[in-house]
């Protein structure tokens, strides 16, 4: 079923004309975090941890549950796997994360920066104006890398592990961490629960894609020497193994000091012995995603067939 997900998204994507007509499942579990959070996140601290973790609960609950009972109403054989797949499609984002940052790459290796801003200001947090060609490449590469876990591997895992609950609920709890997860007075007590739920879930995937990269590149045990060296020193548990073996296998340094608003986040470089990433490293890195997500199909599809 996740396989046959991948490879629908892969061809597909979600089309904008679905999208306009229906929204996602992402932006539907997205409307009920936010008027839960506007509802629930105020008092106390306490107060405040203890109503988010009640929220986090409903809201992987509200996405699992569902999906649970859909799995179990599914036909047996190839036509169950089949419609298993269809449902399992929107919920895997490799063709979506695949464009948005092959339109950073394409103004940035045209000299376009207006353009190549306005498109990385679409992917990431920190202030486009801040960035030179330099930045702009760093950051897109870097949300290529991360995302290629949170976006595609992770989901497909957990689907892998648990069929359509599995896949549901990891959607539900990276979508309340992207939303509540974060480390400012608003929500740091309110989401601080889906925040570490989110770090538990992609514990593992992250560091599959990390190992997916390193295979892709063709020169794994350098990528492996660079993951085990510089991960563990990224502000996020999870987001620096596939950063550093995106780093290492096109041999560029990534993350570094950031700017977030007036704030200027001193973040480690990950294999700092490199160089900046150029505009042609965009290209790269696309195809190394594109070669690595073919060998986590590959590995699936090797899986299906020991199952079968």
């Amino acid at each position: 079923m996740m396989l046959g997900g991948l490879l629908i998204d892969a061809a597909l994507g979600w089309p904008d004309r679905l999208y306009a007509r229906i929204g996602h499942p992402v932006t539907w579990l997205g409307r009920a975090v936010s008027a839960a959070e506007r509802r629930l996140n105020r008092g106390t601290r306490a107060r405040r941890m203890a109503a988010g973790a009640v929220v986090c609960a409903g809201v992987v609950a509200l996405a699992a549950v569902p999906a649970a009972l859909v799995q179990a109403a599914l036909p047996g054989g190839w036509i169950g796997v089949t419609l298993g797949a269809i449902l399992a499609w929107p919920l895997i984002a490799a063709r979506s994360l695949h464009d948005h940052v092959a339109a950073v790459a394409r103004p940035l290796m045209a000299g376009d920066t207006g353009g190549a801003r306005a498109a990385v200001a679409m992917i990431v947090g920190r202030d486009p104006a801040q960035l030179d060609t330099a930045g702009m490449g760093r950051a897109a590469i870097e949300s290529l890398a991360e995302n290629a876990s949170d976006g595609v591997v992770a989901p497909v895992f957990w689907g892998a592990v648990a069929g359509l609950p599995g896949i549901a609920a990891y959607k539900a709890i990276n979508t309340l961490d992207s939303m509540i997860g974060h480390r400012n007075d608003r929500f740091e007590a309110f989401g601080k629960v889906s925040a570490r739920l989110d770090d538990v879930a992609n514990w593992v995937p992250a560091r599959l894609t990390g190992l997916l990269f390193s295979l892709a590149s063709g020169r794994p045990r350098a990528c492996l020497s660079v993951m085990r060296r510089d991960a563990p020193a990224h502000r996020s548990p999870n987001a620096g193994w596939p950063e550093a073996a995106m780093a290492a296998a096109l041999i560029i340094r990534l993350s570094g000091p950031r700017i977030y608003g007036d704030r200027v986040a001193d973040e480690p470089w990950l294999n700092g012995t490199a160089g900046d990433p150029v505009p042609s490293d965009m290209d790269r890195a696309l195809a190394l995603y594109r070669c690595a997500m073919a060998l986590g199909a590959l590995v699936l599809a090797l899986w299906a067939l020991a199952l079968l």
